[in-house]
């Protein structure tokens, strides 16, 4: 521990700069359908200071989610990011959120031995003005420990199984999905981490484009990818996805999903002030299907671990948002 992995992009832009920023934490427990959402994010308007806000959700029999913004946001040199008092640093993540008569803390440890997954599979591409968000994981597969709260319900976490994201750029994919899961019942070492958009260009809209990595035997397979788009297809809804991702040793197809009450919906804006809604459940059901050429297929099962995020313009999708606006 102690490798940085990835760095603060905020803190070196100019001031006429817009920018959206987030380092999100994902844990589930091993047996039981409970997990942790946290993320830290800055919002910039062009001009403007940059703000810190934390949100945080506890998922389990019902989720319990709270968000708190603040002015004071920076990174240090031994941490990724603080926002007032919270902290996530190099193998530790500590704070608390207040908003809305609502309260939560979190006190956590992480480690993890693996490499970090960058999704975008060139290294020009984090450098390029396109595509205008940029991903990786940091902690594809890490293992918390410690404890969380929200009001009087405190959890207790004892190797969960988890990871750390860290997205950025100038405004966020026109359509998105991210998904996680580790701890597979054939396979409990093997883990998927998936980000796919649809990107907007002028007045295109450009079909899914994924970027995702399955590790399973101990092997990474990179999945999706420009090149690969019409062979992905995907079939999202709020509640949950179908999807076929091929790589180039294998397809993966998949199906990851919650009821609509396990989901805790939320506003995310863009630097210039557009908006989308967001919904979250880390505590979804996650099926997938492995095939290589001149093999049986494969398949892993994931009861209550998984995570499925879908980010969208439409207002019509019937899921409940927080009471909290961002931007």
């Amino acid at each position: 521990m102690g490798q940085r992995r990835t760095k603060a992009r905020f803190s070196a832009l100019p001031a006429k700069a817009g920018h959206y920023e987030s380092f999100y934490i994902k844990a589930c427990h091993p047996s039981e359908p409970i997990g942790l959402w946290i993320r830290h994010t800055v919002h910039k308007r062009p001009g403007e200071a940059p703000q810190g806000s934390l949100w945080f959700t506890l998922f389990g029999d019902e989720p319990s989610a709270v968000k708190e913004t603040l002015d004071d946001v920076g990174a240090g040199e031994d941490e990724y990011i603080h926002i007032g008092s919270s902290r996530l640093g190099f193998g530790t993540a500590a704070g608390s959120a207040e908003g809305e008569g609502r309260s939560a803390s979190w006190d956590l440890t992480f480690d993890s031995a693996g490499e970090p997954f960058f999704h975008l599979p060139k290294d020009w591409m984090y450098r390029a003005p396109i595509p205008r968000t940029k991903l990786l994981s940091p902690y594809p597969d890490a293992r918390f420990s410690g404890r969380a709260s929200f009001g009087d319900r405190e959890v207790e976490l004892d190797g969960w199984r988890g990871m750390i994201g860290h997205n950025w750029g100038a405004q966020h994919a026109e359509r998105w999905i991210w998904m996680h899961g580790a701890g597979f019942q054939e396979d409990d070492s093997a883990w998927f981490d998936g980000a796919l958009g649809r990107i907007k260009l002028g007045p295109v809209t450009t079909p899914w484009i994924a970027n995702a990595v399955l590790c399973v035997d101990g092997v990474r397979h990179r999945l999706g990818g420009p090149g690969k788009a019409r062979r992905t297809e995907v079939h999202e809804r709020p509640d949950g996805a179908t999807f076929t991702l091929p790589g180039d040793d294998l397809t993966l197809q998949g199906a990851v999903g919650a009821d609509r009450d396990a989901f805790v919906g939320w506003v995310y804006a863009d630097p210039d002030g557009s908006e989308h809604h967001t919904v979250n459940c880390s505590v979804s059901d996650m099926t997938l299907t492995v095939s290589r050429p001149g093999e049986g297929a494969r398949t892993l099962t994931l009861t209550g671990g998984a995570a499925y995020e879908l980010g969208m313009r439409e207002h019509d999708h019937g899921m409940t948002i927080q009471p909290f606006s961002d931007g």
